[in-house]
């Protein structure tokens, strides 16, 4: 069956080059949704748009009336239109190239269902009054998108081939183990957000129900266990000397969490300043995607032979992605 990228894949060859700087689009693009969403919650904007998918029951857009907390808000929302452009980017690389890698492909599409979900996600954390439930899942749907994104961008440069372990079973488990606890670290952070003070606009907008110093230092034994498991990690890559690649991803995060535990650190102690709510809330994105790399960074996949390794030339189905990549960050190799 023709459809229209099928038309423009027999028109269209990018290079290696421009699948790989698409796939990268798409995930700073990824990473910027959820810093201008922030901006959004920390300027007290989030009802800047009282209703959705409109503005307002009678407009699209703002009107002056709403003044500045309805423009950032509009703002934001025409971003998932930039963003949706990005993942679309994505996918037409991903099919256009040669030969046609189609779970690439899928993981474009993946990316493309997630950004729908969670604009209806947004759509009802609007409707039901910023609800710091629907806040968190919001947030969490925006953590999924930058995995899958950062799958996509990873797939993009390597090869075909089954995937191979550059180290022992035993450090690969320690980075599912390393993934894990920086899974817990974000979803702690979201129930800090959750009962902090910045709810996302200037009325009285309910909180999770839970002490903000306990949650904040539950959050910070996350931290501190992340920590140390990334130290762990770190030596113990040396240790074996891995590949250069996996030590320095190591180092990345171990890194990224030091600024990220004194961007926490001052901003407690300091009220939580917008600013520095706003700087850690990148951070986590980084620390999202450092920590996601290394296990990507323990095993390699070379490129297939020519004729697909099969007697007669037959070309099989190209392996990798979909799935069998979204088990890799958390079972890869």
């Amino acid at each position: 069956m023709r459809t229209p990228l099928s038309y423009l894949a027999e028109r269209l060859t990018p290079t290696a080059r421009v699948v790989r700087a698409a796939c990268l689009s798409a995930l700073v693009m990824s990473v910027v949704i959820v810093v201008t969403g922030a901006a959004v919650r920390l300027t007290s904007s989030g009802l800047g748009c009282p209703t959705w998918p409109r503005c307002t029951a009678e407009t699209l857009a703002p009107t002056q009336a709403m003044g500045v907390h309805g423009v950032i808000e509009f703002a934001n929302r025409l971003l998932t239109y930039v963003l949706c452009a990005a993942v679309g980017a994505a996918i037409v690389a991903a099919r256009c190239a040669k030969p046609w890698r189609r779970r690439l492909t899928r993981l474009g599409w993946a990316q493309f269902g997630i950004v729908l979900s969670n604009a209806v996600i947004g759509g009802v954390t609007v409707l039901t009054g910023l609800n710091p439930y629907s806040v968190a899942v919001h947030l969490v749907a925006s953590m999924a998108l930058i995995w899958v994104a950062l799958l996509m961008w990873e797939r993009s440069r390597e090869g075909d081939g089954e995937p191979e372990p550059a180290v022992s079973r035993p450090l690969v488990q320690l980075s599912y183990v390393l993934v894990a606890a920086t899974t817990c670290l974000v979803l702690a952070g979201t129930v800090v957000t959750g009962a902090g003070k910045h709810s996302g606009d200037s009325s009285d907008v309910p909180r999770i129900p839970l002490d903000y110093d306990r949650v904040t230092q539950f959050h910070a034994d996350f931290a501190f266990v992340t920590m140390g498991l990334s130290l762990a990690m770190l030596f113990a890559l040396r240790a074996v000397k891995a590949p250069a690649p996996a030590r320095a991803r190591a180092r990345d995060l171990l890194v990224v969490l030091l600024a990220q535990g004194a961007v926490g650190f001052v901003q407690f102690f300091t009220g939580s300043p917008e600013v520095l709510v706003g700087a850690h809330l990148l951070g986590s994105t980084l620390v999202w995607i450092a920590a996601l790399r290394i296990p990507l960074a323990l095993r390699v996949r070379p490129e297939l032979p020519a004729d697909g390794g099969r007697p007669g030339g037959a070309t099989p189905a190209v392996r990798g992605g979909g799935a069998d990549d979204s088990s890799g960050l958390v079972a890869a190799g």
